[in-house]
């Protein structure tokens, strides 16, 4: 059974069914399902599926023309030498048929770094023929860059001929726990945060086995798929692995700003700087800023926004050899202890999302425009202070204020008191609602607080919410 990516594969069924010429391009970080989305199209559709390899053009260009032709004449007829002959081919045989032919190109960056100008090939032969024909073409990569810059970007020659673009995201946390069928909602919670929304890290967990044992066997073990997959992403999409290693490191340490990365990694920080932006644009870093703050707000900080990537750098890379030593088994088990202290931050990302789901079903008190961490000095006490989840209505008039907990501990009172004093720092705002977010319940002064601003959610309430969602 397919899971999840309902709305990917509505879009990309829409686009099969239209009776027009139709070319997408699809686009995403390795691991995220791409190619999943695009063979579960292939099962119910006839397609030319054809994915390209780094090889050189002639090579990629014999193997395209031979499934192209077997295709459409159930064995390979002709030898062609150049992408214009295929092209043609390709136009003659759509023009003839009475369906949609559906054309993908999968990894085609492979193909343009070898030879650029099948770029402007195929941008001519979209303006003259394909246009006119009920034709599909699709062109998917992993490399974001490569697919943003040059196929998107205003310099391509292929720049608005798309008539549908897809960034394939990593899946929510929703979705992500409909893979984990034998865990309760705190391990699937654990689970997702060392996962995160990627399908082809969630398949390799063990869901009948322990958080434990799945760290053992799944991450820690030598020839597991998990154990150096951070590296090796990195060592497929950069030239210089070793300081994006020590960037990463820095900031899955708290390093959160760009001078304290600098340091850490005993580099400029124009320098630094420069490979932060290269992890932005791959999906592995965040630039984040105060909720409701401008993009060049001097409180900037940076954040690994990919999930494996931040439990990796935090735990497995700076410690192998001691964990070597170790013994995979006491590993697993000295990172659990400290499960509690990864998951603060983690929990907050959960909610998160589970408030923006909220939002999308109409469940707050209005529709935020803003949303995400805040953190400042409080202007009453003069002191730093932060809120876990802001969310602001799109006048700046409204606010929810969010505490997350994720502490086998009662949220007291004065994790209450504490969230309404971070309030009192935005006076511009003139209702405030207030959620508290709790892994270990309430205690009874917070219970019996009367307020019709506040909302108390226990990971019972998320627990409804998910079953919820799979049921529809």
């Amino acid at each position: 059974m397919f899971i999840a990516r309902e709305k990917e594969i509505k879009q990309i069924y829409e686009l099969a069914s239209s009776k027009k010429f139709e070319f997408l391009v699809m686009y995403g970080r390795r691991r995220v399902g791409k190619t999943e989305l695009l063979k579960e199209l292939a099962r119910n559709k006839r397609t030319i599926f054809f994915s390209a390899q780094e090889k050189n053009n002639l090579l990629n260009l014999k193997e395209f023309s031979q499934l192209i032709q077997t295709y459409f004449e159930g064995k390979n007829i002709a030898e062609y030498n150049s992408w214009e002959n295929i092209f043609e081919y390709l136009a003659d045989k759509a023009s003839k048929s009475k369906q949609k032919t559906i054309l993908i190109i999968d990894e085609f960056p492979y193909i343009v770094n070898e030879y650029p100008t099948i770029k402007s090939i195929l941008q001519h032969y979209i303006d003259h023929i394909f246009s006119k024909l009920n034709l599909l073409i699709i062109l998917c990569g992993s490399s974001i860059s490569s697919m943003e810059d040059g196929i998107l970007a205003k310099k391509s020659p292929l720049y608005g001929r798309a008539t549908s673009i897809m960034e394939v995201k990593p899946l929510n946390c929703f979705d992500s726990f409909k893979f984990m069928g034998g865990y309760n909602i705190v391990d699937k919670m654990i689970a997702y945060s060392i996962l995160g929304g990627i399908p082809y890290y969630l398949k390799e967990f063990d869901y009948s086995k322990s958080i434990i044992s799945n760290l053992e066997k799944k991450v820690l073990q030598e020839n597991s798929i998990l154990r150096y997959e951070p590296q090796i992403l990195l060592k497929m999409e950069l030239r210089e692995p070793a300081l994006y290693n020590s960037i990463l490191e820095a900031i899955g340490s708290n390093r959160n700003r760009l001078n304290e990365i600098a340091e850490m990694v005993h580099e400029e920080s124009y320098k630094c700087s420069k490979y932060i932006n290269t992890l932005i644009k791959l999906r592995i870093v965040n630039k984040c800023q105060p909720c409701g703050e401008k993009d060049n707000s001097k409180k900037s900080m940076y954040e690994i926004s990919d999930s494996y990537f931040y439990f990796w750098y935090r735990y497995i890379f700076k410690n192998r050899s001691y964990y070597e030593l170790l013994g995979e088994n006491n590993a697993a088990k000295e990172i659990y202890i400290d499960i509690s202290n990864y998951m603060g931050k983690m929990f907050e990302k959960i909610s998160l999302e589970y408030m923006i789901e909220l939002a999308k079903q109409n469940k707050l008190p209005f529709i935020p425009a803003y949303y995400g961490k805040w953190w400042g000095t409080n202007k009453t006490t003069k002191k730093k202070d932060d809120v876990d989840i802001l969310m602001l209505d799109k006048n700046k008039k409204k606010g929810i204020f969010c505490e997350c907990k994720f502490k086998n501990e009662k949220l007291d009172l004065s994790d209450y008191k504490d969230l309404k004093t971070a309030s009192d720092n935005f006076s511009y705002i003139n209702e405030k609602y207030y959620y508290l977010i709790s892994k270990g319940g309430f205690t009874k002064d917070v219970l019996e607080i009367k307020n019709d601003n506040l909302r108390l959610i226990a990971l019972d309430d998320i627990k409804e919410f998910c079953l919820i969602e799979m049921e529809m």
